[in-house]
């Protein structure tokens, strides 16, 4: 009979479908996959070559983190109907995790960044950069508002874009150049959140009907960045060096001048934060620095 039928020990199926052959005794106990034939005499599973497809499918469905007892009631009322369901409510967790695994990613690729900037930079330097255009999210705030009612609101404006955690993302304060120029230097116009999105999966989390503001769109092209570290009652004579070499170079800057902390994760203590400073350059000035 076994001969006829072609079928395979326990040892041999397992080999095939490359798992233990305890776990096929285990399912088999439970009753969500069950030999083909039990030998009457010896006690001995066969298996079907053909119940590859159904045991490809759990193990599948294990993989994807699907409960037992769910794989069971599957089993027990298996149908392309409800297979299909059941594949797309995993497919719809997956790409949540996936979405979130990039976005963790971009994380990661952001600290390291900083990181190897800490490293190599040199304090005192101005330097001409290039960067990509970026959308950001932004609160509006004011130099009236309190330092918990900004955490208040980037808080809450985190949570409208499923982050999980408040250093999912990059946050910083803008100031627009035209107070920066006329010494208004704690006339802050927004906080701004870098999301570790793609634009295709930024796109994606945002509901029409309710985000209608608190975009902005961070222009690309050459930007004068430098450092600040320490007392940020000295900030001002930072921009005024950064005023200076942006004159001596002939460079006319515009917008926002975009702050953003990049040693919070490996300080102590305040004296040593370091912020970096990026401020758009008119590309109508910088001719000979592309």
């Amino acid at each position: 009979m076994l001969k006829k039928t072609k079928l395979l020990t326990i040892g041999q199926f397992a080999t095939l479908v490359g798992i233990n052959k305890k776990t096929l005794m285990w399912y088999d106990e439970i009753g969500l996959f069950r030999p083909s034939v039990i030998h009457p005499e010896n006690g001995y599973r066969y298996y079907d070559y053909h119940q590859i497809a159904i045991l490809e499918t759990i193990l599948l469905l294990r993989e994807l983190d699907v409960s037992i007892k769910e794989i069971q009631t599957f089993m027990e009322n298996r149908s392309a109907n409800s297979l299909e369901r059941l594949l797309s409510e995993k497919i719809e967790e997956l790409d949540k995790t996936i979405v979130h695994m990039n976005s963790l990613r971009k994380t990661l690729q952001n600290h390291r960044q900083n990181m190897n900037t800490l490293l190599t930079m040199d304090l005192s330097e101005i330097q001409v950069v290039e960067k990509k255009r970026q959308r950001l999210i932004t609160v509006d705030i004011d130099k009236n508002i309190s330092f918990e009612k900004e955490v208040e609101l980037i808080t809450a404006e985190t949570k409208k874009y499923q982050l999980r955690r408040l250093h999912d993302a990059s946050y910083g304060t803008m100031i627009s150049v035209e107070n920066l120029r006329h010494g208004n230097f704690e006339d802050y116009s927004k906080l701004f959140i870098e999301l570790p999105f793609s634009t295709h999966e930024f796109s994606e989390k945002i509901n029409p009907k309710t985000q209608k503001t608190g975009l902005h769109m961070q222009p690309g092209g050459l930007y004068l960045r430098a450092f600040h570290k320490g007392d940020w009652s000295l900030l001002p004579l930072r921009y005024q060096d950064i005023f200076s070499f942006a004159d001596a170079h002939g460079l006319s800057l515009s917008g926002f001048s975009y702050e953003m902390g990049i040693n919070e994760i490996v300080i102590d203590q305040i004296e040593d934060y370091i912020m970096q400073i990026e401020i758009p350059i008119e590309p109508s000035s910088s001719p000979g620095l592309r």
